[in-house]
């Protein structure tokens, strides 16, 4: 990121993310061709043919030099490019005077499991669409097997077709992540239910995280795909908005499942805090009834433990010297706690339900 302070359209890429590689996709309804590009030959390889469509797609943003040497040779405004740089982008669309930009947020899962989160943005001018995205790898591999065998309509359409498809593909990439949302939400809540554990409180956390910055990506989206299906842009032709419409119509499903899966994972927060309290009160309750128990024996026994002489007085304890006296005295602590416990037992604090529930289960 840029320090604050600087002037608008300071480069400063992440360092972390790999240096750019590009590769260049022509075609039209006969022919397609497909070969990596040199970035000393990136200006011929950004001028498509009459007829032609060209993609040029850049995997890595770790080269600020590039990035400015690619800015240059499309004629990108510096506003434009220092966006592309900055991978923290809310999605949008911006129209020039002789391109269109439009950024963002592919969320995907990836082959083993883990979910992706980057930024993708889309440069359209003519025949020629340029994508740049954070890493090496992303999930448009069935846009491209269309175009290399033909198939649909894709290779008779324009590049605004190529722009609506990688924006469709983005857009169906959401699903089976919010599939993987649900099972695991599905798996918390049966987990919650039978044995709810530190482990599982700090997933349902992290499940409500993962939940706004997805929410933070696709509510934006449905003002990208609305202003595209819906707005007169001069490089977007008029059979090309109802494919964008359609997306709109897309996304609109995904921010309510987002939506839906968001309330949903707060109820499982109140459902681990519903069961750790039930589960304390079903402790502290047989705490309490323990502690009751012996409060009346404790007192029986404390009373006998005290040093009165019988001799002394005829009121200091004559029991003790009776024959029968400790059997007496064990048998009243059995009889006091079987007491209490049939008292409980008739009030339904231990060994059944309340005794008023079940009535009106009777009842009825």
């Amino acid at each position: 990121m840029p320090t604050p302070g600087s002037r608008p359209g300071t480069l400063a890429v992440l360092t972390e993310l790999p240096p750019p590689v590009v590769r260049r996709i022509t075609y039209d309804a006969g022919s397609e061709q497909s070969a990596d590009v040199a970035l000393d030959d990136l200006e011929s390889a950004l001028n498509p043919r009459t007829g032609q469509v060209v993609w040029v797609d850049v995997q890595g943003l770790g080269d600020a030099d590039a990035l400015l040497r690619m800015g240059a040779a499309l004629g990108l405004h510096p506003l434009t490019i220092e966006d592309i740089a900055h991978v923290h982008q809310r999605p949008k669309v911006e129209e020039f005077d002789d391109y269109l930009f439009v950024t963002l947020r592919d969320i995907r899962l990836t082959d083993d499991g883990r979910i992706d989160d980057e930024q993708v943005s889309l440069v359209l001018k003519g025949g020629l669409l340029v994508t740049f995205q954070e890493q090496l790898g992303d999930g448009f591999d069935p846009i491209r097997r269309r175009i290399r065998e033909g198939k649909g309509a894709i290779r008779k359409s324009g590049a605004d077709y190529l722009a609506a498809a990688i924006i469709d593909a983005v857009i169906d990439n959401y699903f089976p992540v919010l599939e993987a949302y649900g099972d695991h939400m599905d798996q918390l809540d049966d987990q919650v239910r039978a044995q709810p554990t530190h482990d599982a409180s700090r997933a349902i956390h992290h499940m409500r995280k993962q939940l706004r910055l997805f929410r933070r990506a696709t509510w934006p989206f449905r003002d990208v795909t609305s202003k595209l299906g819906r707005d007169d842009y001069a490089l977007i032709a008029d059979e090309i908005r109802p494919m964008l419409r359609d997306c709109h119509d897309h996304v609109i499903q995904v921010a309510d499942f987002v939506d839906g899966a968001r309330e949903r994972s707060a109820e499982l927060a109140d459902l681990y805090m519903a069961v750790i309290g039930e589960r304390t009160n079903q402790v502290m309750k047989v705490l309490t009834i323990i502690a009751t128990i012996f409060i009346p024996l404790t007192f029986l026994a404390g009373i006998y433990g005290m040093n009165f002489d019988p001799e002394a007085s005829p009121f200091n304890m004559p029991e003790l010297k009776w024959k029968y006296g400790y059997p007496a005295f064990w048998g009243v602590l059995v009889a006091v706690l079987l007491l209490m416990l049939w008292f409980f037992h008739r009030q339904g604090w231990v060994g059944k339900d309340n005794p008023d529930e079940g009535g009106d289960d009777q009842e009825h």
